[in-house]
């Protein structure tokens, strides 16, 4: 029996002056462009998922604002299924001496349209549904989501 075993990922939109941060990262010798975005970690909270991927792939520190909601991909017909919660990040310092992950080439600011032109090169194909609900006004409060405490985090 297969047992169903969603890789569950965050992403952050964050914009300033009508441009987002966007990291390119290498993908099999490609370079593909995705928001700030990667896998949740035991014990972390969705949106602590957020902050800490957004850091580690920009440096950026942003403040995580809203929830955008969740957005789901398989791979393939027996492909592994992504569920990418999207959050909206709000950009508060930017450390230009910070390492970034290892995976990350570059980040960029681009426009909705440079995005869109760049489709074929999305590590995603959620990033452009994420974007466009954000770009549509959707934005739900952070407690629409609720996360059991771990019992290490119930003191």
């Amino acid at each position: 029996m297969n047992r169903f075993s969603p890789r569950i990922t965050v992403a952050t939109i964050i914009e300033r002056d009508e441009k987002f941060l966007m990291v390119r990262e290498e993908i099999q010798g490609e370079l593909r462009y995705n928001q700030p975005a990667g896998h949740v970690e035991a014990g972390e909270q969705l949106s602590q998922a957020a902050f800490r991927e957004t850091l580690e792939e920009t440096a950026w520190q942003v403040e995580i604002t809203a929830f955008v909601g969740v957005f789901i991909f398989q791979a393939g017909i027996n492909g592994p299924i992504y569920h990418r919660y999207c959050f909206v990040g709000e950009p508060k310092s930017h450390d230009k001496k910070q390492r970034l992950d290892a995976d990350i080439y570059d980040t960029q600011w681009l426009t909705f349209d440079e995005i869109k032109a760049a489709r074929a090169q999305h590590r995603s194909p959620l990033v452009l549904p994420c974007l466009t609900q954000y770009l549509a006004g959707r934005r739900l409060p952070l407690d629409t989501l609720y996360e059991h405490p771990w019992p290490l985090q119930q003191k």
